[in-house]
């Protein structure tokens, strides 16, 4: 989706990130996976974007692309811009980057068991980057850390320092996944899918968390995630995904209230509900996500669509505004098309 149908605010100075026609590839013994394709959208200060989509999608790479966390022997990025407060970050250099990490932008992995260290204790752990980003004494950073901690709402802040990993239960070690990346007052969180595996009541604390940090620091989030009842919560905005693209972009009310995109129609149709007959089957998208060794032709969501027409397995829909926030990429918005709905 190009910049100008993002949908986003003209105020430039509100634009914390932009990330325009991004496209990042993989070397496999397979040959090249085409992951993401062209991917645009901007993050203004202190908002939610959510991005979501079916696995596969490529919203995990381009959330680890802004960060360049990529394999560096097996990925690429042939084409694209990631710009933060103006700021090209695809021409860093390592080390630039290793300064930007933590202190400007920061992530919470999914699984802190393997994006944590379990030989060495949570308290060493947040005092690493304190130390690394603001040079200042152990003793500062002991005191920052333990303020983080309870903060995230750790108990006992001063004892939990001392212990390792599988001390904590998942919904504390995911506490501790976002007072690691919290500590140093970055201006970005990126959060990937920061409630899988949690019980409801853990993912409610998560995102009641991700609101109170928001609100006491005025941070901006990116959340990626399946799950559209964590998107419902905490987004302002939304990226739906497929095949490596945004097929359409906007606010929580719009994409709930009034989607346009047949695979938007879709997962929200696929979403279990408390009103709907309990001896009726759910309802799956038929089909499977296209190769992407080989994107087909024309609009990836063609063969699983019931209203595709000749023209979208020919060329790629171009975004079409619906609003100021809203645009899709289907040719079902084409006014030629508009009856086919």
């Amino acid at each position: 989706m190009t910049a100008k149908a993002t949908g986003q605010p003209a105020n430039a100075s509100d634009v914390l990130l932009e990330v325009e026609d991004l496209h990042v590839s993989f070397k496999t013994h397979g040959g090249v996976v085409q992951a993401v394709r062209g991917v645009s959208f901007q993050l203004n200060k202190g908002e939610t974007l959510a991005i979501v989509g079916e696995s596969g999608c490529g919203k995990s790479v381009t959330a680890r692309s802004i960060m360049r966390l990529l394999p560096e022997r097996t990925s690429k990025i042939p084409r694209g811009s990631i710009r933060f407060k103006g700021k090209e970050l695809t021409q860093l250099t390592e080390k630039q980057l290793r300064e930007l990490r933590g202190s400007e932008i920061s992530m919470i992995f999914q699984d802190a068991m393997t994006a944590l260290n379990p030989t060495i204790s949570i308290g060493e752990q947040i005092m690493e980057g304190i130390i690394r980003h603001q040079k200042i004494s152990r003793e500062k950073a002991r005191k920052q850390a333990i303020e983080m901690l309870g903060l995230v709402g750790i108990s006992q802040p001063e004892l939990r320092m001392k212990q390792y990993l599988h001390e904590f239960s998942g919904g504390m070690r995911q506490r501790m996944m976002i007072a690691i990346a919290a500590v140093c007052s970055p201006s970005i969180l990126i959060a990937d899918e920061p409630t899988t595996a949690l019980d409801v009541t853990i993912q409610a604390q998560i995102i009641e968390l991700f609101r109170m940090l928001q609100k006491k620091t005025g941070v901006s989030i990116i959340i990626i995630t399946h799950d559209l009842g964590v998107v419902a919560k905490i987004a302002d905005r939304v990226n739906v995904m497929y095949a490596g693209k945004v097929v359409e972009t906007g606010t929580v009310q719009e994409l709930f209230y009034s989607p346009q995109h047949p695979y938007t129609k879709g997962l929200l149709a696929s979403v279990p509900r408390l009103d709907t007959d309990t001896t009726l089957p759910l309802t799956p998208i038929p089909g499977t996500p296209p190769d992407l060794f080989s994107p087909p032709k024309g609009c990836a969501f063609a063969a699983r669509c019931e209203y595709a027409m000749d023209v979208c397995g020919a060329y790629d829909p171009e975004p079409t505004p619906l609003s100021d926030k809203h645009a899709v990429a289907c040719w079902l918005q084409d006014p030629r098309a508009r009856q086919a709905i």
